[in-house]
């Protein structure tokens, strides 16, 4: 059943190439099995094509306060086919990231509860928006110069905004993440809906789901991960096990 999450969160400097192996199950998560496709765009030319090379020079370069990368992590819905989550995950990719370097990752893994899976998309973003000024890596990432662009570094998307706006900002793209996901499903046939605003905004007098972890599945009986998955999957359970209702 489609449902609603949406985070973004920001890498340290130092933290970009790392991150960007474990997403697309390299090196040391090279034996995870639920890595279903993964993709880039918008990188300059001196990455030659490799998200690693261009996530690499974000940590060697970035300012030492500044986030290395933004990530947007997505569930996706599970009534879509894989190549429906392929194209949805590129459009989602295209319309945050806009004209930002981006690199992306589909996992579906299977769910502790049900064995339903659980794919959702990891979308790195750079905050360095090009400009069409051939810069070097460490000039990449060093200050902008508003005066003299192509003497400084690409401007940072996140530079001089205030914290209203940025909410602002989160609050418009949950919207686009959700309108894009509906227009998908739509496409596909499929009546099911995603929704981005809050319980309380939607006038929806119920307790909000709360997600388990490996550790919390394990604590349930047999009796209230069946309950639970159901729950999950809509088939009409009338509430959440007493071990969740917390």
């Amino acid at each position: 059943m489609a449902s609603f999450h949406y985070s973004i969160k920001s890498g340290k400097k130092g933290t970009a190439r790392r991150h960007s192996s474990y997403i697309q199950r390299q090196g040391a998560h090279s034996a995870r099995e639920d890595l279903v496709y993964a993709s880039h765009g918008n990188l300059p030319t001196w990455a030659g094509g490799d998200p690693n090379a261009f996530w690499s020079m974000a940590d060697r370069h970035e300012r030492a306060n500044g986030a290395a990368y933004r990530e947007h992590e997505i569930a996706l819905p599970s009534e879509l086919t894989r190549s429906e989550l392929i194209e949805l995950a590129e459009r989602l990719a295209q319309r945050l990231a806009g004209t930002k370097p981006y690199q992306y990752a589909i996992h579906a893994p299977e769910g502790a509860l049900g064995g339903i899976e659980n794919p959702h998309v990891h979308l790195m973003c750079s905050d360095r928006i090009p400009d069409g000024v051939e810069r070097s890596p460490d000039r990449t990432f060093s200050r902008y110069n508003r005066v003299n662009p192509d003497e400084g570094g690409c401007r940072k998307d996140s530079g001089g905004k205030s914290p209203i706006e940025l909410r602002q900002e989160v609050t418009a793209k949950r919207k686009l993440v959700a309108d894009t996901q509906n227009e998908m499903l739509a496409e596909c046939g499929h009546t099911t809906r995603v929704d981005h605003r809050s319980l309380r905004a939607r006038g929806l007098d119920r307790q909000a789901e709360r997600h388990l972890g490996p550790l919390m599945v394990k604590e349930l009986g047999e009796g209230e991960k069946a309950q639970y998955a159901a729950y999950r999957a809509g088939h009409g359970a009338d509430a959440l096990p007493a071990a969740v209702e917390q």
